[in-house]
């Protein structure tokens, strides 16, 4: 059971809530601050006092008086009015997460939300109700206002939630449930939409995505340079340390360690004086990627815990004020600088795959064909690498440097922070299947090479991933191929297990 405070919410308790269906409850200290900022709100109607969002419209009508009569008519009307999201729906994570992210906001108790309307999103996670969110539509600014709004609809009972892998209306649901919809009170519908709660959910699953994928690179990369029988002297740890860089260092040591006592790999001179950089370069373009994951997984574990609506009821409720903290621009960067990485693992692998399929480069049978020439062999395996590399440099334009106003100019600059995280995702699912498809090339240059002559953690690699692809003995249809190992990728761990303990006994 995770408990949620509205501020010590982690990447991994995402990971666990998200993934291994861990159960979720509110901490009680922060479930009274929820009361104490609601009592404000209520007051605030009955004293009749002008504040945004509680009896005024929204945006360009924030200048136009609600009466008290009608101030929980316009929270339904808002969530009804800005539920027009278009697309496809997020996947069904990043939906739960999104619903995990508003709570957790909630219960910073700035927001001036009923406990009811907290207790409820609890239990739409915990009873695993979660609601099918159009994944288009988001501006960035204002907060993900679009998304969140048919998350806000199956808290009044309206909408659509997951059911498997099909979906139902939340009505029906309810019923089987014996739920009962929420009447939206004062303010509680701006809450609920007025955040980045959207593009934070797809930076989460991005940044869980990523991080796997990023230790599964220098697997992978290693297997390719036994392959190729690459030169060990430039992952020298004297060279990195003499840059500095801690990523940089700890890529060059995986290195090391994943190829230690394989006999094809070779000195400076042996075969070649140096490797080409897709390589040579491994430690500096891996280690490079990993330093920008720790930069965005720093901004997602501040924003996960952030109160992003508006306005916000600050000093026990002695101030109510509005501001700007539904910009998403500190996670549009985030996700920008997301996309540029994950793209960069992708490419440098599509090249070591050029290095392996290509006879001009290597002494391999050509195209790692069983009989070059009547078989193509791994030959288009690297067309479609290199199909997936080129859409992702397209994909990796920032988002976040675009900017259309709306609300009539209100509203003149925006971040597309969403747009980003939509982007950064369908580049790392790319270069999964980049990545499958390196492997399955060196899978095949280590079989020609010998396989015994490689170390024992690559050996060890080489026989968990020919489970699910067989050798290359005849041309078939690879798509399968690359779609197995994708699958698998996305289940295999490729963290210190093979090797820390014989080699890094004191890491970890």
């Amino acid at each position: 059971m995770i408990e949620l405070t509205g501020s010590t919410l982690t990447l991994k308790d995402m990971r666990d809530i998200c993934f291994h269906g861990e159960r979720i409850q509110i901490a009680p200290e922060s479930l009274e601050n929820v009361k104490k900022s609601r009592a404000v709100v209520e007051k605030i109607v009955a004293d009749g006092k002008t504040v945004y969002g509680i009896n005024t419209g929204f945006g360009k009508f924030s200048d136009v008086r609600i009466h008290e009569k009608d101030v929980n008519t316009l929270q339904l009307h808002l969530i009804r009015s800005h539920a027009c999201g278009v697309g496809e729906p997020f996947p069904k994570l990043v939906s739960k997460a999104m619903v995990v992210l508003r709570l957790n906001a909630l219960l910073k108790g700035v927001s001036g939300v009923r406990p009811c309307l907290v207790e409820r999103l609890r239990d739409m996670v915990n009873m695993d109700i979660i609601p099918v969110i159009p994944s288009q539509g988001s501006l960035g600014a204002s907060g993900d206002l679009a998304p969140l709004s048919h998350l806000a609809l199956v808290l009044v009972g309206e909408g659509e939630v997951y059911d498997g892998d099909d979906t139902k209306s939340t009505g029906e649901v309810y019923v089987e449930k014996g739920l009962e919809p929420l009447e939206l009170k004062a303010k509680e519908g701006l809450a609920l939409i007025n955040g980045t709660q959207a593009m934070t959910a797809m930076g989460v699953l991005n940044y869980l995505k990523a991080e796997r994928l990023i230790e599964q690179c220098d697997w992978i990369a290693s297997m390719t340079l036994e392959g190729l029988e690459g030169i060990i002297d430039a992952f020298h740890p004297a060279i990195h340390e003499a840059r500095g860089y801690p990523e940089q260092i700890q890529v060059a040591e995986r290195i090391r360690a994943i190829t230690n006592g394989s006999t094809l790999i070779t000195r400076q001179g042996e075969k070649r004086v140096q490797d080409a950089y897709s390589l040579r370069c491994i430690p500096q373009v891996h280690g490079a990627s990993r330093q920008s994951l720790a930069y965005i997984k720093e901004k997602l574990e501040i924003e996960m815990n952030a109160a992003t609506d508006n306005p916000l009821i600050l000093d026990d409720g002695a101030t109510v004020v509005s501001g700007g903290n539904f910009h998403g621009q500190p996670i549009a960067l985030a996700m920008d600088f997301m996309k540029i990485a994950v793209a960069e693992l992708a490419n440098i692998s599509e090249r070591r795959i050029e290095r392996l399929v290509n006879p001009q480069l290597n002494d391999l049978p050509g195209f790692l064909s069983p009989d070059p020439g009547l078989q193509s062999g791994a030959m288009i395996l690297q067309y479609t690498a290199a199909s997936l590399v080129s859409e992702n440099k397209t994909l990796a334009h920032p988002a976040s440097v675009d900017s259309i106003p709306s609300s009539a100019n209100q509203e003149d600059h925006v971040s597309m922070g969403t747009i980003g995280a939509r982007h950064a995702y369908q580049i790392i699912l790319n270069a999964e299947k980049v990545l499958a498809i390196e492997l399955i090339c060196a899978l095949q240059a280590l079989e020609y090479r010998g396989i015994n002559k490689a170390s024992k953690a690559i050996q060890e690699l080489y026989q968990e991933a020919r489970e699910e692809v067989a050798s290359i003995k005849e041309d078939r249809v690879f798509a399968r191929d690359i779609e197995a190992l994708t699958g698998w990728l996305e289940r295999a761990s490729f963290e210190w297990e093979l090797v820390r303990n014989d080699l890094f006994p004191n890491k970890g």
